[in-house]
């Protein structure tokens, strides 16, 4: 009769351990699908990993999802996008703001800036600073 236990058991944590190895293997754990606490985790661990220039416009898409808030500007032929990410909570109001956010933001489809929300210029001054590879002697871009 012990080894009939013994052996059930045996059997119960073998099924456990291939199901177990089943979810981690197949299961796409999406940004999307997480709730706000742990997006805002997640969004958190995850952007303090990326590196300036080394991080793409589809590789966010792809690995944070849709951005909470997001802009878009094109000048000289340089595509300007930020996109927010919430990553800290500030008032229970079922709206996220920019401040509760951190923005990326990519030019020409490459990560040049990070920075939290509330820290981002108002009406695009972060993109008069940066300079256009199509504007002749380094000038800053003006809107």
């Amino acid at each position: 009769m012990n080894k009939k236990i013994i052996g059930r058991i045996l059997l119960a944590l073998a099924v456990y351990g291939i199901f177990v190895a089943l979810v981690m293997t197949f299961y796409d754990d999406s940004p999307d699908q997480m709730k706000w606490k742990d997006r805002e985790a997640y969004n958190r661990q995850f952007i303090a990993k990326v590196t300036l220039d080394n991080f793409t416009f589809e590789q966010a898409l792809t690995q944070l999802g849709s951005p909470d808030i997001t802009e878009a500007r094109m000048i000289d032929e340089v595509n300007y996008q930020v996109m927010f990410y919430r990553t800290q909570h500030v008032k229970s109001d079922g709206i996220t703001t920019q401040d509760e956010c951190t923005f990326l933001l990519f030019v020409n489809g490459a990560l040049k800036e990070v920075g939290l929300g509330n820290n981002y210029p108002e009406q695009w001054g972060i993109v008069k600073n940066h300079v256009s590879v199509k504007v002749s002697k380094n000038r800053p871009i003006i809107d």
